[in-house]
């Protein structure tokens, strides 16, 4: 099933400039397309839709300690809490790389910058209520939305 992800803007890359009301075609895991809300709801009419208030961007990368918690499931949790679909290898332990790759958690073995968004891509995103915050986001939480390879892992109402 296919899956439009619709937001406020769209930045294919944090750095890059935004695109009004833009949008995400994701099936499976893969990204299909990106433009508009309206060109990818005319090029797949039957699509879910998925509407976001906030910026649409790719998923962040954690690069420190990952987040306390009661249980290594529950660390890799508050990282997607975070926007974070990807983690360093430096800061994970056997039990936290297994609980990662049941989420579907990218372990990286240096940190690196989110991939942009591009057909065939993975799907991971991240929707935060103003791109500004993307320097903020493990202090605040500004993350409305987070999606890894395709499944919604973190939603904020």
């Amino acid at each position: 099933m296919l899956t439009i992800h619709a937001a406020d803007a769209l930045r294919r890359t944090w750095e890059s400039e935004p695109v009004a009301d833009g949008a995400v075609a994701v099936e499976g895991d893969r990204i299909a397309a990106v433009g508009t809300r309206a060109e990818l709801t005319a090029r797949y009419p039957a699509a879910r839709v998925r509407r976001w208030s906030g910026t649409l961007g790719p998923g962040l990368t954690h690069e420190g300690p990952l987040p306390d918690a009661p249980s290594p499931r529950e660390r890799v949790h508050e990282v997607l809490k975070r926007g974070a679909v990807a983690v360093t290898a430096a800061h994970t332990t056997p039990e936290l790389r297994t609980a990662a790759a049941r989420t579907g958690v990218t372990v990286l073995p240096t940190p690196r910058p989110p991939t942009p968004l591009t057909a065939g891509h993975r799907a991971d995103l991240t929707v935060l209520t103003n791109v500004m915050a993307v320097a903020n986001v493990m202090d605040e939480n500004p993350v409305r939305a987070t999606i890894c390879a395709g499944r919604l892992v973190h939603r904020r109402t």
